[in-house]
């Protein structure tokens, strides 16, 4: 582990950045972000990752912006403001584009830009006493940077919804919502963490890589255009080693179809 508002982790082939200010209640400041940006980055160039799992320090996963950088948001001039918000709007684009899964291990609350960071994970698993909510709203500000993400997996009715109203959501809620993926009770989440990561860590990486990047090119495309380039990536897939091992070993087991 390293030291400072971020602690980088590997055991094995699963990598796990925890946000390192419980204090604050994890709350991301400059930084933070930038440690994270850099995490990310930086964990391509380690071959031997095959998932990263994002986790807070403390009760609390993140709650958000920190009040001390929250307060300078309305003295800011327009310039400022852009970079600030263009410095988390380039996390959140880092982590969609991040070639390994990413795993949000919730518990405690994820509000605001905290919900926003579990968001842009490729899965969330939370604890059953986790709540996700995003309350900009009350404050009359606007979770801008996370909407495109919220609205491609909640659809735009339910995003509208949790954004708009600005309520928080028990695990249970934000699972119904397609939020969340899966829900743990308190006693059996960090097995629960450990297991869905380690199981995901056993898939071909090459495949997962393939899988993660055309569902968000996906996300842009027309149904020709996407049915397109799913031929193409299906091409990709074959070429791999994985998947020819994969082909070789299913037909010695149960032989050329008739």
């Amino acid at each position: 582990m390293t030291s400072g508002p971020l602690l980088v982790e590997e055991q094995g082939q699963i990598l796990t950045l925890w946000l390192n200010r419980p204090e604050k209640r994890n709350a991301l400041n400059r930084a933070l972000v930038e440690a994270l940006t850099e995490a990310f980055r930086e964990a391509e160039g380690r071959p031997g990752v095959r998932v990263i799992v994002l986790r807070g320090k403390g009760p609390v996963f993140c709650a958000g912006a920190d009040l001390s950088e929250l307060e300078r948001y309305t003295e800011m001039g327009p310039e400022a403001s852009l970079a600030d918000a263009k410095r988390l709007g380039g996390l959140l684009l880092a982590m969609r584009r991040h070639p390994r899964p990413i795993i949000a291990a919730v518990h405690g609350k994820a509000l605001a830009g905290g919900c926003g960071l579990a968001t842009a994970c490729d899965l969330i698993l939370a604890s059953e006493e986790a709540v996700f909510g995003y309350p900009e709203v009350l404050l009359g500000f606007v979770p801008a940077m996370v909407m495109a993400i919220l609205r491609k997996k909640l659809g735009e009715g339910r995003a509208f919804e949790m954004v708009a109203l600005g309520k928080g959501h028990s695990a249970a809620e934000a699972q119904e919502l397609g939020l969340v993926n899966r829900v743990f009770p308190v006693d059996q989440f960090q097995t629960g963490v450990k297991e869905v990561a380690t199981e995901l860590a056993k898939r071909p990486p090459e495949a997962i890589t393939l899988t993660k990047a055309l569902l968000t090119e996906l996300a842009d495309l027309s149904v020709a255009d996407g049915i397109a380039r799913g031929a193409e990536v299906n091409v990709e897939a074959r070429q791999t080693d994985a998947c020819r091992a994969g082909i070789k070993a299913f037909l010695q087991k149960h032989g050329p179809s008739s």
